[in-house]
């Protein structure tokens, strides 16, 4: 299957990538720039350009039979300083590439949304993709909007999709920079002798998800004739706190944390049910939090 990555170079794409490779497909790669961590794979294709440059995106299309969408230009704690750059940056964007699928005959999508942000505050928990999409962020209000043209152009087009809400990923490859992420900005603080800053009490509950669980369902997610939404995470909660314990015993630092006033868009706990993706996949994730953690912090300490 020839497979085009949208945002291949990055955390979560460079992952799906080695998954696409080890199963036998033929990958090209759209980025806006190389990968951080690594030199570039002699096996993949890599196209470099602005995700708003339509010419060089659909060059980049030429050929492919299933795109894998990963691009965003924000991130939840950002989105909402400029919802305006939020929604041309992605949706306005996004749309551009539902059209040239369309032109091209390209027949499927993969798109990675948001289990943490679309459902916004949470009736129950574990929470179902049939909960009402509620987001109280920029980036889940644009996350919601993609997926509702995803269906309106598999409706009108025949464009098969799946997308995909992944709940909090870490693991190899993840920034440190602090601006998503929370196992990875805390390890990185870890390293630099730098406190830890927790937004609120620290009871806030997440889902996290091992990067090489969530890569594994996208490369499955891909050859199936299936269209549909899934929940990806481990479908276990656990508080910041709990991630701080976690880490000071894995790596057996001291761990300084800083309370600070929490803020309005963290939703308090958000566990996502996995049973459709299981269900339709066959797939469940392999990697628990502590093993998670462990491959983690391998590859980022010195």
């Amino acid at each position: 299957m020839k497979v085009l990555v949208l945002g291949g170079c990055g955390f979560i794409g460079s992952h799906l990538v080695n998954g696409l490779l080890a199963a036998g497909h033929k990958v090209r790669v759209f980025d806006r720039a190389p990968e951080l961590y690594r030199a570039p794979l002699a096996k993949v294709d890599y196209r470099f350009g602005d995700f708003a440059d339509a010419p060089l995106l659909a060059e980049a299309l030429e050929g492919m039979e299933v795109v894998y969408h990963l691009i965003s230009t924000t991130v939840p704690s950002t989105s909402n300083l400029d919802p305006i750059a939020d929604v041309q940056g992605n949706l306005i964007n996004t749309l551009r590439l539902l059209q040239l699928l369309v032109q091209k005959n390209i027949p499927k999508i993969v798109f990675l949304s948001s289990g943490g942000t679309v459902y916004g505050i949470p009736e129950t928990v574990p929470i179902p993709e049939s909960h009402p999409l509620r987001p109280i962020c920029s980036y889940g209000v644009v996350k919601v909007a993609i997926e509702n043209y995803l269906q309106m152009f598999h409706q009108l087009h025949g464009l098969e999709y799946v997308v995909l809400r992944a709940s909090n990923t870490y693991g190899e490859r993840q920034g440190h920079a602090g601006v998503q992420g929370v196992i990875g900005t805390f390890m990185g603080k870890m390293l630099a002798g730098e406190p830890i800053e927790i937004w609120g009490d620290g009871k806030v509950v997440r889902d996290f998800i091992y990067v090489g669980d969530l890569a594994e369902l996208c490369v499955l997610a891909g050859p199936l004739e299936v269209s549909g939404t899934y929940n990806v995470g481990s479908g276990v909660g656990y508080s910041i706190n709990e991630i701080i314990a976690t880490l000071t015993m894995v790596t057996h630092r001291s761990i300084e944390s800083i309370y600070k006033v929490g803020r309005g868009y963290d939703v308090p706990e958000v566990v996502l049910d996995i049973a459709q993706a299981a269900k339709v996949f066959g797939w469940h994730p392999n990697i628990n939090l502590e093993c998670g953690i462990e491959c983690t912090w391998r590859w980022a300490k010195p």
